[in-house]
């Protein structure tokens, strides 16, 4: 896939793995170690919840004049009777998690492709990325049901285990689920707790429409204090906005039924319900200090990435 391909939306009702794959093509032309100030912008005034492993630790050795007293260790220092502080390197690399919903809400879409296949696109970028810049790549792909981890190693074929995965939950859309318990949101974060270690770089993929659940809240909000989340939310136009006013036969992929939308204060209403829950979820995650991008099926996955993850690689 050249990066001229790359610029448009992703296609189809389906996500192929081939086109998975190709993606790695643009996805060097994006780099996740390098955060935006747009990004930064997205976090609020919280951006100290992430209590990750930044540094790690090196040595001990003497105090010297200069060094900060925050860092004296004070056990070495009362055994030898000499001031003695620890010395402390950046940690090289952190592991990174996609984290990837492939729930029956997002088997949806109106123009150019599906939820789902958005959020697998998205995915794939971002672990390409985060392999070519030489981190630990792994993800969790979840559904009602159940999900499926795969762990992080710094190889091509974690990356391809992660993207088979995806493609292989995106198959089973649509989901029958009736006479089935069901898993939300809320569930899969407390798992995630259980996966996650603590410096790990989480990137949230999802349309985020069961958000408004307080676990949901408590578990980001567990998360958020050991690791750096990214959101990226998944949205279509129609969620937004109705077509104009006309009769439209609709289906959810079992069921058909007719939409009218010639009532304008129906269109305006569900237009400002729309606008009343995104804005909900930007300030809920706000507070928590977790950027959260807007993506949609009628735009590029790359560009939207490519936005916020600074300028290309050479």
């Amino acid at each position: 896939m050249s990066l001229a391909d790359a610029t448009g939306p992703a296609r189809g009702a389906y996500a192929s793995l081939d086109a998975l794959i190709a993606l790695r093509f643009p996805a060097a032309h994006l780099s996740l170690s390098r955060r935006t100030r747009a990004l930064a912008s997205l976090t609020g005034p919280n951006k100290a919840n992430f209590r990750g492993r930044g540094i790690d630790f090196e040595e001990v050795r003497s105090y010297q004049p200069g060094d900060d007293i925050r860092t004296i260790d004070w056990r070495v220092t009362a055994r030898t009777g000499n001031a003695h502080t620890r010395v402390f390197r950046e940690e090289r690399e952190r592991p990174v998690l996609v984290v990837v919903d492939q729930r029956q809400r997002l088997f949806f879409g109106s123009q150019c492709c599906f939820k789902s296949v958005l959020a697998a696109h998205l995915a794939s970028l971002l672990a390409w990325s985060a392999l070519g810049n030489g981190d630990r790549i792994g993800g969790v792909v979840f559904n009602e049901t159940g999900h499926q981890e795969v762990r992080p190693r710094r190889n091509r074929k974690t990356v391809l285990a992660l993207l088979s995965q995806i493609v292989e939950f995106n198959a089973r859309l649509p989901a029958h689920t009736e006479n089935t318990e069901t898993r939300g949101l809320a569930a899969m974060l407390e798992a995630l707790r259980h996966i996650a270690r603590p410096g790990t770089s989480l990137y949230l993929i999802s349309d985020f429409h069961d958000a408004a659940d307080p676990a949901v809240r408590e578990h980001l909000f567990r998360l958020a204090q050991h690791t750096e989340i990214t959101a990226i939310a998944c949205s279509d136009p129609l969620e937004t906005t109705l077509p104009p006013p006309g009769r439209y036969a609709v289906t959810d992929g079992t069921r058909r039924a007719e939409l009218v939308t010639r009532d304008s204060t129906l269109r305006d209403r569900y237009a400002a319900l729309a606008a009343q829950r995104a804005a909900a979820l930007h300030t809920e995650l706000q507070r928590l200090g977790i950027p959260l991008l807007q993506a949609s099926t009628d735009h590029s996955p790359f560009l939207l990435l490519q936005r916020y993850f600074g300028e290309p690689r050479q």
